[in-house]
């Protein structure tokens, strides 16, 4: 089928004139038509192809109007169908448009009435084209395997959020400011049955308690001074979808007890309201608090702690996860070019830079950094000169951890594995001929450690020497020779 930046219309008429003469008026409008003269062709046409609209008489030879568009909308694609009809039958195109018909038009059609219709169905398609577009963008967005991070901790979360996520429960993520507690619980959303919903969120630290309530809960006309007119709380609008609620340890007593009652009745009732509305929603909530502590100090109801506890998970400091630094940098100027169109890469002297510094703004704080480093610098590479001052104040000699970052462009362009690249971060850093470790690194300790099979392993060895990234069975048959070195500690 051609395309047309006008779109694509099925003419479905009977009448060979009449059919000749809207594919001719069209055309000329800048759209791309066919056409079929029965309802059972047009079905077969709609089943092989795209289109964006369906022009079909209501009065068929075999099936009716009404059969083509319930064909097409069973296709479940973005199309609007109008029904053209005579005018004894409009009570039969009235209801047409209760089974979803776009419009419906009168016999005889009207150019300048014809092209209207077809132009504002046109619009509303194109809208719902983006619509789905714009969703599959945030699903592949935020798909769990798009989140960046080799280390070992990372692929333990990648396994809790891959099982999670089909589920309902309940998940309360804890981890300092800056992890990354969002882009989890929205990794959780779009990988659920609930990824076609919109995904709500709202930060519970940011907002009074007077208007954090009316947020969630929502209230009726006149609860309050300045209550004028009925407003839908965030647990109404995420019915069916998902809520995330940052920073719940900072809720006061109040609204934990409002909170409470919500999760355990699975119902809401305005501010000022009598009626009860039953709810399907699903809570992600985050921390930064230690809640257990809040929960011995009273200010956090326990009863509430083991409602969000179900299926609990930390994220890990930046600084707990320094080899991940090489690949969030390459990340973020991958987006960084994007968006400034043009590409600009890093001095070997600031990635290691990077890697000393300790990041108490965590992941949030190295991409700010990253964007302004990269908006001071002029020219195609991003030095000392263009990094923050409190960063670059960190900067140290040589240390074992800079053998990593010397072959960033080796590692990236390699395209390792997860395993492959944990592997190599492990060894390098933890070579014992560094005076890094004091005994044999053997296969089942690597292996143990880094959370992959004694196969994995030795595939991931075999790749790492092909690459010339790093020799295991050399490097650990020429320190078996040291006598500096110990045997392996016995498990």
């Amino acid at each position: 089928m051609k395309d047309d930046n006008k779109g694509t219309i099925l003419v479905v008429e009977d009448d060979r004139n009449q059919r000749e003469i809207i594919r001719t008026i069209l055309s000329k409008g800048g759209f791309y038509v066919e056409a079929a003269d029965c309802g059972r062709k047009a079905v077969d046409v709609l089943k092989n192809g795209n289109f964006d609209i369906v022009l079909t008489d209501l009065k068929l030879p075999d099936i009716d109007g009404t059969e083509v568009l319930r064909e097409a909308r069973a296709l479940g694609r973005p199309c609007h169908v109008i029904i053209v009809t005579a005018f004894g039958s409009i009570p039969s195109a009235v209801e047409a448009t209760k089974l979803g018909a776009f419009y419906y038009l009168e016999k005889p059609l009207e150019k300048d009435q014809l092209l209207l219709v077809i132009n504002n169905a046109m619009n509303q398609v194109k809208l719902l084209k983006d619509n789905i577009m714009l969703k599959d963008q945030l699903r592949d967005r935020f798909h769990i395997d798009n989140i960046v991070g080799a280390h070992g901790a990372m692929e333990e979360l990648y396994k809790i959020v891959k099982k999670v996520a089909p589920t309902n429960s309940t998940v309360l993520i804890r981890g300092e400011s800056g992890t990354g507690k969002e882009l989890f619980a929205k990794s959780i959303h779009y990988n659920s049955p609930r990824k076609s919903k919109t995904f709500f969120a709202i930060n519970c630290a940011a907002i009074p308690e007077t208007l954090l309530e009316s947020e969630l809960f929502g209230y009726e006309k006149g609860a309050f001074t300045g209550a004028f007119s009925r407003h839908t709380g965030l647990f109404e609008q995420a019915d069916g979808s998902t809520l995330f609620l940052d920073e719940i340890g900072d809720l006061t007593q109040s609204t934990q007890a409002k909170l409470l009652r919500v999760l355990q009745e699975k119902e809401v009732r305005r501010i000022g309201g009598k009626e009860t509305i039953k709810l399907d929603v699903r809570i992600i909530a985050a921390t930064n608090k230690k809640l257990e502590q809040e929960i011995e100090a009273g200010k956090f109801r326990e009863d509430l702690y083991y409602r969000l506890n179900v299926i609990a998970f930390t994220l890990p400091p930046l600084r707990e996860r320094l080899t991940d630094i090489p690949l969030l940098v390459e990340h973020f100027l991958r987006k960084l070019d994007v968006t400034h169109q043009n590409k600009k890469g890093l001095a070997a002297d600031v990635l290691q830079c990077l890697m000393h510094y300790s990041w108490p703004g965590n992941v949030r704080q190295l991409e700010s950094v990253l964007e302004r480093s990269y908006i001071m610098c002029d020219t195609g590479s991003i030095t000392m000169e263009h990094v923050p001052a409190e960063v670059r104040e960190y900067a140290r000699p040589e240390t074992a951890v800079d053998k990593i970052t010397s072959r960033l462009d080796e590692l990236i362009n390699a395209k390792l594995t997860a395993a492959e690249y944990r592997l190599y971060l492990y060894l390098t850093r933890l070579d014992p001929g560094d005076g890094t470790s004091d005994h044999l690194l053997e296969p089942k300790e690597i292996a143990e450690h880094l959370g992959i099979n004694r196969d994995t392993f030795f595939v991931a060895v075999s790749k790492l020497k092909e690459l010339g990234l790093y020799d295991y069975k050399a490097r650990m048959n020429e320190l078996k020779h040291s006598a500096q070195i110990k045997p392996a500690r016995k498990a």
